[in-house]
């Protein structure tokens, strides 16, 4: 079998996770902004967010996945997603929990739009993901980051109150068709 062309991308992953809420109140959200769960998230309109807010990350996982695919997991009742909506209706962000392992909760996907960079929404968009698993009841949350997201990333998700579990080295070949841009310090 034949193998597509790809560019193959290097980055360290680190693992985290959280066994107790936060003990600290969580920062408000700016006015007029909002967090609502989108209980129907169609396969363009999670398309668009990903590609929005992960192409710049090397999000590349789910823009292999058939279209058939993505909707059985949209429609999986442990998965849900959620967005940060402006007054204006824009969306700011989204991120997708997963409950598939519960008791534990992992947080899939989690990022703003460009627009919404540097507006020191980051941490209060994470905590209001952090602050909805643990009002599900669950007993942990997960999330991993990579030296291909942004860089304050992790140290968001740290202040958040994550902790580090492990980190280690994994190598990506990600298809050219994705259309993706590789960034030197990252290429292998």
């Amino acid at each position: 079998m034949m193998s597509e062309p790809s560019v193959r991308a290097s980055v360290v992953v680190t693992f985290l996770r959280m066994d107790r809420p936060p003990a600290e109140p969580a920062p408000k959200l700016p006015d007029g902004m909002r967090v609502r769960r989108e209980p129907d998230c169609t396969v363009a309109t999670y398309r668009w967010l990903y590609d929005q807010i992960g192409s710049e990350y090397l999000w590349w996982l789910r823009r292999t996945m058939p279209d058939r695919q993505l909707a059985a997991l949209l429609r999986h009742p442990a998965i849900s997603i959620y967005l940060l909506e402006e007054a204006d209706g824009r969306v700011a962000g989204f991120f997708e929990l997963d409950a598939s392992s519960w008791p534990s909760v992992n947080l899939n996907y989690f990022g703003l739009m460009p627009h919404a960079i540097g507006r020191g929404l980051g941490l209060v968009f994470l905590r209001a993901a952090v602050d909805e698993v643990w009002r599900r009841g669950a007993q942990a949350m997960t999330v991993n980051t990579c030296t291909a997201d942004h860089p304050r990333a992790l140290p968001t998700y740290m202040k958040a109150g994550f902790q580090t579990v492990r980190a280690l080295r994994e190598d990506w070949d990600i298809p050219v068709r994705l259309g993706l841009t590789v960034p030197e310090r990252l290429r292998a």
